[in-house]
């Protein structure tokens, strides 16, 4: 266990160097979402944080660095066994807002379950437009196979999973697992940025679609509207890259259409193509139901039972 702690240090002390500052969006925090649901839910509380004895947790692990921005994950990480299925976990916000930490609770949670979890920070629409927060997560998903054994991590059990905009990351990242226009040329890892798993917590799979309704803010991070960018907003759905190479899905989805636009054309072609995929939706629940209890509860649940189907199965 020394070395993790030694590599670790290295990694979040080269944090503190070479940063630029660059516009934060605070409009979606956990609080501020509470406070819009609590008269609507008035039974909902914010899930409280649960430390685990067998959880390793690191904080600001930096991936990525160059002269003017480093990039961090913070890593819960199973210490009773050497390897684990990983899960990388993205959160949402906009593709504007957000911060790792939203997934701090959902992380201690699945890694408890005998997984490591890592929450990725990513550049949002503010500072880098689509697809470079695309690549930062990709780039992630090769720093953390590149150190498989500092993270016991079975660099070949890799569930990627997002909430809202974040699901939909997930799925695109997963759906363009052999597509190299996805991936960052300058990475030099010899890693690949493959997934084994999707896990789309009410994420869309379709910006342009009869159940969507993206505008402005999606548009932000797509480098312009449908009619000024029809192809961006084509290339970034999930489902136009969903074929045989798609790995098993999980649609974790609240009671609102909308945010799983595209989710049941996905499906189709994910039958054809006999890739496995479950529906699970949080019934009566709002947008952000992963914050709050009762509803993180049957997240948890829904989301181990899959990744336990997929990467635990004798």
């Amino acid at each position: 266990m020394k070395n993790i702690f030694l590599t670790v240090l290295f990694f979040v002390s080269n944090s503190f160097f070479g940063q630029i500052n660059f516009p934060i969006d605070t409009s979606y925090t956990i609080k501020s979402t509470y406070a819009k649901l609590i008269k609507k839910y008035p039974f909902i509380k914010i899930a409280e944080e649960v430390k685990n004895k067998n959880v390793i947790e690191i904080n600001d692990v930096v991936y990525s660095q160059d002269k003017n921005r480093a990039l961090h994950f913070d890593a819960y990480l199973n210490k009773i066994k050497r390897k684990n299925p990983a899960v990388v976990m993205i959160h949402g916000g906009g593709w504007k807002s957000g911060n790792k930490s939203q997934m701090r609770t959902m992380a201690q949670r699945i890694a408890s379950e005998g997984y490591s979890c890592f929450a990725i920070e990513y550049r949002l629409s503010l500072e880098a437009k689509y697809p470079e927060g695309i690549f930062d997560v990709k780039n992630a998903i090769r720093f953390i196979k590149d150190n498989a054994r500092k993270f016991h991590v079975d660099p070949d059990k890799i569930a990627v999973l997002g909430c809202s905009s974040g699901g939909q990351m997930a799925a695109l990242i997963g759906t363009t697992n052999k597509n190299p226009a996805f991936d960052d040329v300058l990475n030099k890892s010899k890693s690949s940025s493959e997934v084994n798993a999707i896990i789309n917590i009410d994420g869309i799979l379709a910006f342009k679609h009869p159940e969507s309704s993206e505008g402005e803010v999606a548009a932000l991070w797509l480098k312009g509207t449908f009619d000024e960018k029809p192809e961006n907003w084509k290339n970034a759905s999930g489902l136009t890259h969903t074929d045989k190479n798609t790995p098993p899905t999980l649609f974790l989805n609240s009671s609102i259409p909308r945010f799983h636009a595209g989710r049941d054309d996905m499906i189709k072609i994910l039958n054809i193509n006999n890739v496995y995929n479950e529906v699970q939706t949080i019934k009566d629940s709002p947008h952000s139901f992963w914050f709050f209890a009762p509803w993180l509860d049957e997240t948890i649940l829904y989301t181990t039972q899959f990744l336990d189907k997929i990467f635990k199965k004798k």
